[in-house]
């Protein structure tokens, strides 16, 4: 049914499509001031307000325009262009709508999951999982957005509906190209459920030493120590072996050798690094230990194991024992460090000499 007032010129509509962009915009601004106040002291519920805002108000437009542009007369120039166009515009808002609450609910998750604790493994765990399943999920919304909009075209859908038909060797080549895509989307999924990896491990990958710093859809970003990024493919690591540091617990085991003389006391050297340890607010109490793990014709080998809450405290915690344990050999043991001994042969008036004497 049109209204009475609108004519075959576009006048009469424009006007009725301006009156109503002011209601809604009054009205939403309005609704979303009350709901605000109601709101205000949950922060779960602000957070996704915040992120639905935008793409509701936009999505609100978009259908009062359509449905001023259904009540306009059939005759109205290019009126099924425009009408057509606000639809593929309402798909898009609605996509948008959808992706913007998938991220808040990843937020809302992640907020609920603080990692700032000092056992925040199971919290790791959960920020993976949903970082990995907004993306995908989002990625999902998006690919179905378009699907939608190409449909509404008639040319396009007729386009889609043959290479449905004849699905031969191009069903072949799409899906040989977009191997890597969905092996990763595949390897996304699989990584959230079985977290061989979470955010802020530690682990070693073609034998660099770094931190899992961002898990996105496509690929994995590991920070190394030396601020250097190295970006992996997400399949690589459900295809290739790799060590991870704390899989289990961010607690950690390091290690530091020397290298001294046979004759050094090691008990002295024991309790001068139970001192540093306990001085230390990188140990956290569970081992410190000196064993003799080896032995060379020159010298003897010392490993030091010291244990810390994480791997970022236990590499300042092994640098600080290194150091500290050279000094206290340096200044009280000088003379017990690795020595390279020597037999020089003597010569035949030297042995005489000797004989003499």
């Amino acid at each position: 049914m049109h209204f009475e007032l609108m004519s075959d010129s576009w006048p009469g509509p424009a006007v009725f499509a301006a009156l109503a962009l002011l209601v809604v915009a009054v009205s939403f601004r309005i609704a979303l001031a009350l709901v605000k106040r109601v709101l205000r002291t949950r922060v779960m519920a602000q957070t996704l307000l915040e992120c639905a805002e935008d793409p509701a108000r936009l999505l609100l437009s978009l259908l009062a325009l359509q449905a001023v542009w259904q009540a306009a007369p059939e005759s109205l120039y290019l009126i099924g262009a425009v009408r057509h166009l606000t639809l593929v515009l309402l798909i898009a808002a609605i996509t948008w709508l959808i992706a913007r609450i998938i991220a808040a609910a990843g937020q809302i998750v992640v907020l609920m999951h603080p990692v700032d604790v000092a056992d925040n493994l199971y919290a790791r765990g959960i920020h993976t999982q949903t970082r990995v399943l907004a993306r995908t999920l989002m990625l999902f919304a998006l690919v179905f957005g378009i699907a939608c909009a190409l449909i509404t075209f008639p040319s396009v859908r007729q386009i889609g509906t043959g290479l449905l038909a004849s699905a031969g060797l191009a069903g072949l080549v799409i899906g040989f190209a977009a191997k890597p895509l969905l092996g990763n989307l595949l390897a996304g999924l699989q990584i959230a459920l079985t977290q061989p990896i979470r955010l802020d491990d530690v682990v070693i990958v073609e034998g660099e030493s770094g931190r899992i710093e961002e898990i996105t859809s496509a690929y994995v970003v590991v920070a190394l120590w030396d601020e250097r990024r190295m970006i992996m493919p997400l399949q690589w690591f459900i295809e290739h072996p790799f060590q991870n540091w704390t899989r289990k617990s961010a607690q950690i085991l390091g290690s530091v050798f020397l290298w001294v003389d046979f004759g050094f006391p090691v008990e002295p050297l024991r309790h001068e690094l139970a001192r540093l340890c306990e001085g230390n607010p990188n140990w956290d109490g569970r081992v410190c230990g000196i064993q003799v793990t080896e032995t060379s014709e020159r010298a003897v080998q010392l490993r030091v194991l010291v244990s810390s809450g994480s791997a970022s405290r236990n590499w300042d915690l092994r640098c600080f024992v290194r150091e500290r344990l050279i000094d206290f050999v340096a200044r009280d043991y000088p003379a017990y460090f690795p020595k390279f001994r020597t037999d020089t042969p003597m010569t035949a008036r030297q042995r005489d000499n000797a004989v003499v004497s």
